[in-house]
């Protein structure tokens, strides 16, 4: 089982990958970093995200129904050159994290991201 640090370098892997991070929605904060930042700033893209993940997170409208966890399974934005996918991590305890990846459009195929990225949060060990 891997941990942060395996999880993020297998989402390097995957074609068109420019960035990965492991990010608590409630704080804002980068727990793991590798690879390029949208511009720039790990911390500023980690705090970022985390807002979109909590707005879908805590709005019953995206959450599935009569289910605790995870609140919302992804969160896919496209813009002109590049995809962002935040996969929300299940795990034993009261968890607020999730995956973030940074795909590249021309290089990137968002399918095959989806679901590795749902494989690895999956198989991700925290604590």
């Amino acid at each position: 089982m891997p941990g942060i640090d395996e999880c993020l370098l297998e989402a390097m892997r995957l074609p068109g990958a420019r960035g990965a991070a492991l990010v608590d929605w409630t704080s804002g904060l980068a727990l793991g970093t590798v690879g390029e930042a949208p511009g720039g700033d790990h911390e500023a893209a980690a705090a970022e995200a985390a807002e979109l993940a909590r707005l879908a997170a805590e709005h019953g409208t995206f959450t599935a129904r009569g289910q605790d966890r995870p609140p919302v399974e992804d969160v896919i934005v496209s813009n002109a050159d590049s995809y962002h996918l935040l996969r929300f991590v299940d795990t034993s305890f009261d968890s607020s994290v999730f995956l973030h990846l940074w795909l590249g459009r021309a290089e990137g195929n968002l399918a095959l991201a989806r679901i590795r990225l749902g494989e690895m949060a999956a198989r991700l060990v925290l604590g």
